[in-house]
C-alpha cells in the first residue's frame, strides 16, 4: 500500500483543530507532527488552508442489496458515501431476502469484501422468530442486531413482546431500534384513508407518523432496555419529545443507551413538502419546524449522541407513485459532511463539534476498534476539506445508482476534496481509485 504525506492540513480532532502533518504507511497513521515535510511518500498532498477531518462513519444506511439492486447496490453507494467523506457505514438487514440468519448475513460481508470502497459492517437482523440465529452473531465483527419496532418489509417488524423481552433480556450486542408504534401508525393511516382516499398530499405524513407513534415505541423501548440493562441505541430521534429520554449526565462510553440524529431530519421539516413531497417520504418522517431546532439541541448539549443518514435509495418512478405506494426512504450518503459544514457556517455548531458526532462519537457508542479518530497507530480513515469551495448538488454530479437527490440545485458551502479510506486515497478531486476495497470494521467487546 502506498504511503501517503499530508502536509499543513488545519486538523480538526479530539476537541481541538492544531495545525499539523500526517504520515500514513501501511493503512495507518504513523506520524503525526509538525514539521513532517523532510519524509518521503508515494503520494504527497499539500493541505495548506484546508481542513482535515476523522473519516465520517455513518451507523445506518440501507445499500439495497441483495435482492434490491434495481434501486441501488454496495459498490454503487459506497461509493457515493467516499465522495463524501463517508469512510465507513453500517448497513441494514432489509434487503431481500432479509439477513435473518447467519448465512444471509455472511453473503453480505462477502459481497463486501469484493465491491465496497468503504469500509463496512452490516447489522444482523431480528423477527419475531429468529432470537437463536441472533444469539450466534459475534459481537466483535458484527455492529449490532436491528430491530424494525415499526412496519417494514418482509418479516422484520419485531411486535411480539415475549420475542423482545427475549432479545433484550439475552443479547450481548448492541440493539439498534427502529421506534415508531405500529398500533398507531395503523390507526392513523385508516383515519386518512378514509379522510383523503387514495393519494392524500405528502403533507399528512409526519400527522400519520406522529409525535405519538415514536414517543410509545421509544419510551418503551428505553423502558425494556433499562429492565434489562440491555445496550440499546435508538436510531433516527425525529421529535423533541423523545431527547427527554436520555441523558448527558454520564460519559458517553458509560451510556447504556445512546441515540442517534439523521441530517434529513436537521435540514428539512414538514413545509418542506409542499415543494418536496413524497421526495422526503421517510420513516420516521420529518416533522414540524420546530422540531429540528430541538434536535439540534439535544445534539450540541449530548443528549444525542451520534449523526447519521438513513441513507435510503429508490428509484425516481417509484418516488413518483401516489402517497399511499410511494416508497419511505432518500438517498443522502454523499453530503451529511456537507450538510453539517452549512451549520457551521450559519454559526450553529462548530467543527469539533461535527468532528465528535459523525466520527469519534461513533466509534465510541460502536466500541470500533481503532477507527474513528486521528491518532497515532489508528487507521487512516481521513478527510480533506476546503471550506472556500462551494459544492452544487445536480444529477450530473450525484452518484446513487437511483439517480437524483432531495438536495438537487442547492449549492452547499463546502467541499470535500481528498478521502482517505483505511490508508488507500480512495478519493481526490472527483476522480476515485477503486483498486483497493475497504476493510470489515472490528469491535472491541
Amino acid at each position: 500500500m502506498k504511503t501517503i504525506l499530508i502536509l499543513n492540513a488545519q486538523v480538526v480532532n479530539e476537541g481541538t483543530i492544531q495545525s499539523a502533518d500526517i504520515f500514513v504507511k501501511d493503512g495507518l497513521i504513523e506520524k503525526i507532527g509538525t514539521n513532517l515535510s523532510g519524509l518521503t511518500a508515494d503520494t504527497v498532498i499539500d493541505a495548506a488552508g484546508k481542513y482535515l477531518f476523522p473519516g465520517v462513519i455513518d451507523d445506518q444506511v440501507h445499500f439495497r442489496e441483495p435482492g434490491l439492486t434495481h434501486k441501488a447496490c454496495i459498490h454503487s453507494e459506497a461509493r457515493a458515501g467516499v465522495a463524501g467523506g463517508v469512510t465507513s457505514f453500517m448497513e441494514m438487514p432489509n434487503t431481500v431476502p432479509n439477513a435473518l440468519n447467519q448465512e444471509l448475513l455472511a453473503d453480505k460481508y462477502e459481497i463486501a469484501a469484493r465491491t465496497s470502497l468503504a469500509n463496512y459492517s452490516f447489522y444482523m437482523g431480528a423477527s419475531n422468530d429468529n432470537i437463536e440465529e441472533v444469539l450466534k452473531t459475534n459481537i466483535q465483527n458484527v455492529c449490532g442486531v436491528k430491530i424494525f419496532m415499526g412496519s417494514s418489509t418482509g418479516n422484520m417488524l419485531v411486535d411480539n413482546e415475549k420475542t423482545l423481552e427475549n432479545i433484550f433480556s439475552n443479547s450481548p450486542l448492541l440493539i439498534a431500534t427502529h421506534c415508531e408504534d405500529e398500533a398507531t401508525v395503523r390507526a392513523n393511516s385508516a383515519i386518512y384513508k378514509e379522510r383523503f382516499g387514495d393519494n392524500p398530499h405528502p403533507r399528512v405524513h409526519p400527522e400519520i407518523r406522529n409525535i405519538e407513534a415514536c414517543y410509545k415505541s421509544s419510551s418503551m423501548a428505553v423502558e425494556l432496555a433499562k429492565r434489562h440493562n440491555a445496550r440499546l441505541h435508538i436510531l433516527h430521534i425525529t421529535t423533541g419529545e423523545e431527547t427527554a429520554l436520555f441523558t448527558n449526565e454520564i460519559p458517553l462510553k458509560e451510556k447504556r443507551i445512546t441515540s442517534e440524529v439523521c441530517v434529513h431530519h436537521l435540514w428539512f421539516d414538514a413545509r418542506d413538502y409542499e415543494t418536496l413531497g413524497n421526495q422526503i417520504k421517510c420513516n420516521p418522517a420529518v416533522k414540524a419546524d420546530g422540531h429540528k431546532q430541538q434536535l439540534l439541541q439535544a445534539l450540541l448539549d449530548d443528549k444525542i449522541d451520534v449523526i447519521a443518514t438513513d441513507h435510503a435509495p429508490h428509484t425516481w418512478a417509484e418516488k413518483q407513485n401516489p402517497y399511499w405506494s410511494s416508497p419511505a426512504g432518500l438517498p443522502l450518503v454523499q453530503h451529511p459532511l456537507n450538510l453539517m459544514l452549512e451549520f457551521y457556517k450559519e454559526g450553529k455548531i462548530t467543527l469539533e463539534k461535527i468532528a465528535e458526532k459523525m466520527s469519534h462519537a461513533v466509534a465510541d457508542c460502536f466500541q470500533i476498534s481503532k477507527r474513528g479518530y486521528i491518532r497515532e497507530g489508528y487507521w487512516a480513515d481521513l478527510v480533506l476539506v476546503d471550506l472556500n469551495e462551494s459544492t452544487t448538488v445536480t444529477k450530473e454530479n450525484v452518484y446513487y445508482q437511483c439517480g437524483w437527490s432531495p438536495l438537487e440545485g442547492k449549492t452547499l458551502h463546502s467541499k470535500i476534496t481528498h478521502t482517505i479510506v483505511s490508508g488507500h486515497l480512495a478519493f481526490q478531486e472527483g476522480t476515485f481509485d477503486e483498486s483497493i476495497t475497504g476493510k470489515r470494521m472490528l469491535f472491541e467487546r
